[in-house]
């Protein structure tokens, strides 16, 4: 649940006072990102880096993103082009509103783990965070998975575009 302020009134903790005991979205005490003294635009980067990290959080997710932008690997990930989006929020699409957004994913989770489970959980884990960092609501959070990883005994990590060593 997120909080709404009003820098209008004396100050509580934190140099605000809570509007009401217990706001929420669209009451009368209004929304928190627009205010009588301005209002505050929160960009689609950190809303899709915010998700990106919230999915993260979750076991049984390996990695985001699909196709080319996942198997070029960390060279490419590591310098985002012009009008690209960051390398920690690839594999995530936002639309964002005034007062609302929503979120596309793009998954890959550990061959064994329940999908439906790390789906669900990427996706409550994604709704909390971005509506108590931002104050936005999140009207849907739409998560595709893209492929399994799964684990070869003895198998290491490697960046995949890193080469094989030189024989």
């Amino acid at each position: 649940m997120t909080q709404d302020y009003d820098a209008t009134s004396s100050p509580g903790p934190g140099g605000y006072r809570e509007r009401g005991s217990t706001p929420t979205r669209g009451s009368a005490g209004g929304d928190p990102l627009h205010g009588g003294q301005g209002r505050t635009k929160i960009a689609d980067a950190v809303v899709a880096k915010i998700a990106a990290l919230a999915a993260r959080e979750i076991p049984g997710v390996h990695s985001l993103g699909q196709g080319l932008a996942r198997t070029l690997g960390a060279p490419l990930r590591a310098r985002p082009a012009g009008g690209e989006q960051p390398a920690e929020a690839r594999g995530v699409s936002v639309e964002v509103g005034e007062s609302q957004c929503a979120v596309d994913i793009d998954l890959v989770t550990f061959y064994g783990q329940s999908i439906v489970e790390v789906a669900g959980a990427v996706r409550r884990n994604v709704v909390a965070r971005i509506e108590s960092m931002t104050g936005l609501e999140v009207t849907e959070v739409n998560i595709t998975i893209d492929d399994l990883h799964v684990e070869a005994e003895g198998e290491e990590e490697q960046a995949a575009l890193e080469p094989p060593p030189a024989p």
